[in-house]
């Protein structure tokens, strides 16, 4: 889960409650259910995020899979697999931002 001061949940602007809104819903819903592992959630959030073109939540969530089990070259074949689903740009743009990500 990402740190609180990262998430800025309330900085007084427009729309202050969807991060918290996000962090119920999907982070004390979702990722607490049973069925998936941490890890095992990480990667299927990755392929989302990826086809979605979501780079914003992509970056966080390359660094939250590393702290889940993921290592650099499983995440590395996320993006190669996403390029066969979500086509070869949004791979291309996931690959950065996964680079940007782990500091490379």
């Amino acid at each position: 889960m990402p740190e609180t001061g990262e998430l800025n949940l309330r900085d007084g602007r427009l729309g202050e409650d969807l991060v918290e809104i996000g962090v119920v819903n999907v982070w004390s819903s979702l990722w607490a259910r049973e069925g998936l592992s941490r890890r095992d959630r990480s990667l299927v959030t990755l392929g989302i995020l990826m086809a979605l073109g979501a780079e914003d939540e992509l970056r966080s969530h390359v660094r939250i899979g590393l702290n889940n089990g993921l290592t650099r070259d499983e995440i590395a074949e996320v993006v190669y697999h996403a390029s066969g689903y979500a086509g070869f740009p949004r791979a291309m743009a996931a690959r950065k931002v996964a680079r940007e990500a782990l500091g490379e």
